[in-house]
């Protein structure tokens, strides 16, 4: 089974990388964020189109923001939108959908950016990866979460950590929230897998961020032991982040029980750009 996870950042604007991207790779599973489209509106643009490949479709969209969907050629069964409990900004955003696909209890999440440390939309955010925390603690035993974490884990998953001082994604209380998360259970299976490798599956459309390789890892999967035994692979699918009208993120691929393409990775293909030097580059946001 191969299971993706993808922020495409526009679902619509993104079909024509989206539709070749799913023949290409043959993912059994694939949680896709910021969809940015209404349930309807995202099944008259791919309903049919998803439908000839096999999938069945789950969503929980809006118009214009966020958004999030499950395709899967496993099953489909007791789909769930949203979380209960978790709060809104000020109303429920469309965050979260889950549904249970080949046996596993998936959860597709785009969690919220936070903005800027101890703002209210940053409380938001560590308020909302609490209700996660308690609707995974209280699911079945295989699950697996996947998607836009919007935090990166440690500092070696930012290109560098001075960089990102003053910013969200990498504050104390940001990571601490998605350990507690992680602490129900939940392995993070890329770099469990790759401990010591530089990777990254974000990187800003500005300044030249993706060539230089200057990212940052925030789309993550996770999952219990019983998925996390399973893994035979597990990489960010770089390519898909080349070419023309790409998202700012490349999809994370993680194979269970067998690896089509072989035990590959970390990053496919590996970036050419060298690894910079601590306090070289600032961030596009900062200048």
């Amino acid at each position: 089974m191969r299971v993706a996870t993808w922020n495409v950042n526009s679902v619509k604007q993104r079909v024509p990388r989206l539709l070749p991207w799913l023949d290409q790779r043959q993912p059994d599973i694939v949680c896709l964020q910021e969809t940015k489209l209404a349930d309807d509106a995202f099944r008259d643009l791919l309903g049919d189109e998803l439908a000839r490949r096999g999938y069945e479709v789950a969503l929980h969209g809006e118009v214009q923001w966020n958004g999030v969907a499950i395709l899967s050629r496993s099953g489909l069964d007791d789909v769930v939108p949203g979380i209960a409990g978790a709060p809104g900004f000020p109303h429920p955003e469309a965050r979260a959908v889950a549904a249970t696909c080949g046996g596993i209890r998936v959860h597709s999440v785009y969690v919220p950016n936070g903005r800027v440390p101890d703002s209210e939309h940053y409380r938001y955010k560590l308020a909302w990866l609490s209700a996660l925390r308690d609707a995974v603690a209280g699911g079945p035993i295989a699950t697996i979460v996947c998607g836009d974490m919007n935090i990166a884990p440690t500092d070696a998953d930012v290109f560098d950590p001075d960089a990102y001082v003053g910013q969200t994604h990498v504050t104390p209380p940001e990571r601490a929230a998605l350990a507690q998360l992680q602490a129900v259970g939940l392995h993070d299976v890329v770099r469990e897998r790759w401990p010591a490798a530089q990777v990254f599956t974000y990187w800003d459309y500005r300044a030249g961020m993706f060539h230089k390789n200057l990212g940052m890892r925030i789309d993550l999967v996770l999952a219990s032991a019983p998925v996390a035994d399973r893994v035979q692979a597990a990489w960010v699918d770089r390519h898909a982040r080349k070419g023309t009208g790409p998202s700012d993120h490349a999809p994370v691929i993680v194979d269970l029980d067998e690896a089509p393409d072989g035990d590959i990775g970390p990053v496919v293909p590996p970036p050419s750009a060298p690894a910079v030097t601590s306090n070289s580059v600032r961030l596009p946001q900062s200048r």
